[in-house]
Formats: C-alpha cells, sequence, structure tokens
C-alpha cells in the first residue's frame, strides 16, 4: 500500500519514517488539556465515623467578642471570612500573583487565631468542605490601609499582608467571623470580580 506525501515528508532510502517534529515536539504536542471541573457527585454512603459525627450534638460555641455574651444568632448566620484585595494589583499583576496575596493574608488571619472558637467552628472537619469566604476589593494602597485601621479600632481581627521586600500592603483578610458581626464593615465595598 503506498502512501502519497508531499516531497519534504518523502521516505528516503536510509529513513524509514521521516518526521518534521522531534520526538520531545511530538510529546508536547501530544499534552491534552485536562475536562473541565466537574462537581463530584453527592455521597450516597457514610461511613461510620461520619454517622456519628452527624448524630451527636454540635459542640457548644462560646459567643465571640463583641457579641454581647447572651444574644441569640439567627439561624442563616454562617461563620465566614473576609479576603479584600486591592484593584490596582488586579488590573497590573498576574492574576496568580494577586490571588497568592489573598491565600497568604487568609492563611495568615486564620493561623494567628487557631485557636478562637469561631476558627475552630470553620476549620472542623464537620464543616470543612461548606467554608464561605467573601472577596471584595478596594480602588488601592489608601483605602486598604484605611479599612485595616477601621477594623482595628473596632476590635476585628484582621490580617493586612504586606508583600516582602517590596513592604507594602497588598490585601487583608479577617479571621473567621459570624457574618452578623462583621457584614457591615464591608457593606460598601464591591465584590471582586
Amino acid at each position: 500500500m503506498a502512501m502519497l506525501l508531499p516531497a519534504r515528508f518523502a521516505l528516503g532510502a536510509r529513513d524509514r519514517f521521516f518526521f518534521p517534529l522531534s520526538p520531545s515536539r511530538l510529546a508536547a504536542a501530544a499534552v491534552r488539556r485536562p475536562p473541565p471541573f466537574r462537581r463530584p457527585p453527592p455521597r450516597t454512603t457514610m461511613s461510620a465515623a461520619d454517622a456519628a459525627a452527624d448524630a451527636a450534638p454540635a459542640p457548644a460555641v462560646e459567643p465571640a467578642q463583641g457579641d454581647g455574651g447572651g444574644s441569640a444568632r439567627p439561624e442563616g448566620d454562617v461563620v465566614v471570612q473576609y479576603v479584600v484585595l486591592r484593584r490596582d494589583l488586579i488590573d497590573t499583576w498576574p492574576l496568580g500573583s494577586v490571588v497568592t496575596q489573598g491565600c497568604h493574608a487568609s492563611v495568615a488571619a486564620v493561623w494567628s487565631h487557631r485557636d478562637h472558637p469561631d476558627v475552630l467552628a470553620y476549620c472542623s472537619d464537620r464543616d470543612l468542605d461548606s467554608m464561605h469566604k467573601v472577596t471584595l476589593e478596594v480602588k488601592g494602597e489608601t483605602q486598604l490601609r484605611n479599612l485595616a485601621e477601621k477594623l482595628k479600632t473596632e476590635g476585628i481581627d484582621h490580617k493586612l499582608w504586606i508583600e516582602q521586600p517590596e513592604n507594602f500592603p497588598t490585601c487583608l483578610a479577617t479571621r473567621p467571623y459570624h457574618k452578623s458581626q462583621v457584614a457591615t464593615f464591608f457593606r460598601k465595598l464591591k465584590l471582586c470580580k
């Protein structure tokens, strides 16, 4: 069976096969993109440990600072962490770099307050797969510093991430709080898009 090939692909007497691409280029061309992310189906079975955790009553959580001590929380009052990024950096830096800054601030805020009851609830095995974060934006460094100062004045635990060695603030993250406690501080900010 003869194949018709352009002259540049013609088989020579010594070469049975001629490829215009090197083996490394062929391997790179053969790499396929992964399929788009698909949410896994809900679990239909539970392990004995999961069943016991669901049957056991939730541990009592002490009221957070500034809560007043005896007020009952509404049923939908979730524990949430706020992350605030700078719009000027989003527009000028690579997206991955800005996301990394937010991750640094988020982890630092959680780790700095790791023994707080709200953080323990937020990171508990039971709620680990249902964390709530709200990512917002401010225009620039001045607005970010003003927000950090306001949160500090009001006693809201947070981490202002200072990028080193440049020594300038890139983002801010609160420790996890009940939404009703901190939502008013972030009401005027835009969602990060």
